[in-house]
């Protein structure tokens, strides 16, 4: 048996193993919604050595999230530099954001100390991020600020629809939370991450979200997704303003088009919430 200070050292120096067994249980790594695809595809092979370093220290679980607040918000601001590097930047930190997004529930995992002030504050990191990055896609598509005074009538529409943008990605998230809000309330047990429990019923619904499938466009409103359409938007910028096309081609047609699409992706996902068993 470990003495108090062997018993100390082994929970501020774990092994590998230990550290994974514990900070990466199979419920962990096979959530259906709490886990994002890089995150699945690679990320969690990775943060767990980060982890091993950050328990090493006094630095909470906390704490850790606070630097992935940091990084998200990054995201937003790389965005504000024009051309493809600005972009580049921004699909850098919002890699960084998901990666450090790992290593906070790892610590609060292998410390104990997972509580509600986690939550909220990955709620706050995940809520402003995304929110600031969709309202920055409609300023980058302005370009310089000068041209919303030399220009109102030509640049206002696309800050009009980054707003717009964002606070359709806010509701968008937000129809989650009320779920687990409006059970709380009446009563239910906590919604568990399973297929089971988001299940549609049978119906037209259930027909259109199999549908949905095949063009997930409902699924791009994440930094992670946001930042790489802002790459993708810049490079095409870059291809056919020289061959004749107005300057910010790919940025204005992005943010336009990511309006009417995160639009379909609210009314379908009410329709999925009020068409499945998370309700009752």
């Amino acid at each position: 048996m470990r003495n108090t200070g062997e018993a100390q050292q082994g929970a501020s120096h774990p092994t590998l193993e230990e550290l994974r067994n514990r900070a990466q249980p199979p419920e962990v790594r096979n959530r259906k919604n709490a886990e994002h695809w890089t995150a699945q595809l690679y990320l969690r092979h990775f943060s767990i050595y980060f982890t091993m370093l950050l328990v090493r220290t006094r630095i909470t679980a906390n704490g850790v999230t606070g630097m992935m607040i940091i990084a998200g918000w990054c995201t937003a601001a790389s965005l504000l530099i024009p051309g493809v590097w600005g972009a580049v930047l921004a699909v850098f930190f919002s890699q960084v954001q998901m990666y450090i997004d790992c290593c906070d529930g790892e610590v609060a995992r292998w410390r104990g100390t997972s509580g509600a002030k986690g939550v909220f504050l990955d709620k706050v990191g995940h809520y402003t991020t995304e929110g600031l990055v969709a309202f920055v896609l409609g300023a980058r598509a302005v370009g310089e600020w000068s041209n919303l005074q030399a220009d109102p009538g030509g640049t206002y529409p696309y800050l009009l629809a980054g707003s717009m943008l964002a606070s359709l990605v806010l509701l968008n998230k937000a129809l989650n939370d009320m779920v687990h809000v409006s059970r709380a309330f009446n009563g239910l047990d906590k919604l568990a991450d399973s297929q089971a429990a988001t299940a549609l019923n049978p119906g037209f619904t259930a027909k259109l979200k199999r549908a949905a499938r095949f063009v997930p466009f409902h699924r791009i409103y994440h930094s992670v997704e946001l930042s790489l359409l802002a790459l993708v938007s810049s490079i095409v910028t870059a291809i056919i303003v020289p061959l004749g096309a107005a300057p910010l081609s790919g940025e204005r047609w992005l943010v336009l088009i990511l309006v009417p699409l995160c639009l379909l992706s609210v009314i379908g996902h009410f329709m999925s919430i009020m068409a499945s068993r998370r309700l009752s």
